[in-house]
């Protein structure tokens, strides 16, 4: 069987709604490494967008889905409950940062986990309005989207956004856009569109995922705590992307000296399976009356079975130091590579969710025909690269933790060939 034949099938039965980076088919994975149906192999550098932390079918992860399909594989967790349900939920509640008490909600994706955020917000302090940033991916749901920061592709074409969500700028300041900038748009807004005392939730992501891989500067973390805290505004810190030692740290937010109410969770949390997760302060988390929360499918067995066994991987092998050490190797690289190549702007990020940034040779504009040239580039050569921002010119990195060293390093000798035959285009 060939790819193309694949694709060809594709676009005969799937909607071209459904985006694809690649048509790589794949037969089968292991850790940092995949196989497509035709034998190719590729060094993985997206782990299905910071999902496989742990790697394509980690042995102990594996071992605890199987064992767990040889029990049950649903009951739903509203008609008959099990225990690994709420010992995950325990193990969350001690994990994510706060010094309080907490209540855990599972449900099946991102989208859904900040979905059911707004809606114990709302539920909590009485109140509808929600503020976002520019930039902001929070899903593709209605709720999601309109809270994404980003018109094209996820708003596009889909009408009107839910009512009584506002957007402020995200600092950025190779953009010219400072945390007093922000800060500044958000008080504007409370003097001339929206009460504060209306304000629900205000929704941040201490890395913007989708929007560049834009660090949260601490001073705006911390600003947004004490306006929180003044106005009775509920916090919720987007870790559907940054959490599980991805930043090296368990969840982002323990990089900072404030923390959020509410901590919503997905992509990392279950190594693969389809299983989401917001944490927070018990008396929000208790505002819901039962059956407001919850789904069919939320918290399926085999998900948290995976789950538990993330967790024990995360800890037992040492994931955030290790996330630490190949961010820094990364990033010393990247910076080599930079001092010879002036449209590389810039390198960031934290532990392993580093990025770079390209602009046009004299630095003024962003440069997404580079970027993607990069990235195909790159996958000729059997590395899977993925792109993101705003103006679609960075290149997010998203390898295993768990990616050995030796593949690592040949994955980084191919982004280094990759980017001098992209510029020789």
């Amino acid at each position: 069987m060939l790819n193309a034949e694949i694709a060809e099938r594709r676009t005969d039965a799937i909607s071209q709604g459904v985006g694809m980076m690649t048509q790589i088919y794949v037969d089968h994975a292991k850790n940092a490494e995949v196989w497509d149906v035709e034998g190719n192999r590729y060094i993985d550098f997206a782990a299905g967008i910071a999902v496989v932390n742990t790697g394509h079918c980690h042995p102990k992860v594996m071992a605890a889905v199987a064992e767990q399909a040889t029990r049950f594989t649903h009951t739903c967790h509203q008609v008959m409950p099990y225990e690994n349900y709420i010992r995950l939920a325990e193990r969350l509640n001690e994990k994510v940062p706060g010094d309080f008490a907490k209540k855990t909600v599972f449900a099946t994706t991102g989208a859904e986990a900040v979905e059911n955020a707004i809606k114990v917000a709302r539920v909590h302090t009485g109140r509808s309005a929600v503020v976002a940033f520019g930039g902001a991916f929070h899903g593709r749901t209605f709720m999601g989207m309109s809270l994404t920061g980003k018109v094209a592709p996820y708003k596009k074409g889909f009408g009107a956004m839910m009512p009584d969500v506002y957007h402020i700028p995200f600092p950025i300041d190779l953009h010219g856009i400072s945390t007093k900038d922000s800060l500044d748009a958000l008080n504007l807004l409370f003097k001339s569109d929206l009460d504060p005392s209306r304000v629900a939730a205000m929704i941040i992501e201490p890395v913007q995922g989708e929007g560049g891989f834009y660090p949260a500067p601490a001073e705006l973390m911390r600003a947004i705590r004490k306006l929180c805290d003044e106005h009775g505004i509920v916090m919720i810190a987007d870790e559907v992307q940054t959490g599980f030692a991805r930043t090296g740290h368990m969840f982002a937010m323990e990089g900072y000296d404030v923390v959020a109410d509410i901590t919503t969770m997905a992509k990392g949390l279950a190594g693969g399976l389809p299983l989401s997760a917001l944490t927070g302060r018990a008396e929000m988390m208790d505002a819901a009356q039962p059956g407001g929360l919850g789904g069919t499918y939320a918290g399926n067995p085999l998900g948290i079975a995976a789950s538990n066994a993330v967790l024990d991987v995360i800890e037992e092998e040492d994931l955030c130091n290790r996330a630490n050490e190949l961010g820094s190797r990364l990033k010393q690289r990247l910076e080599s590579i930079r001092s010879t190549t002036p449209e590389m702007v810039d390198v960031r990020g934290p532990g392993f969710m580093v990025a770079a940034e390209f602009n046009t040779k004299d630095g003024q504009a962003p440069n997404p025909e580079l970027t993607n040239a990069i990235r195909l580039e790159a996958l000729k050569r059997g590395l899977v690269l993925l792109t993101c921002g705003v103006h679609g010119n960075v290149v997010r990195f998203l390898a295993p933790i768990t990616v050995p060293d030796d593949v690592f390093a040949e994955g980084l000798d191919i982004l280094e060939e990759s980017i001098a035959a992209a510029r020789a285009l």
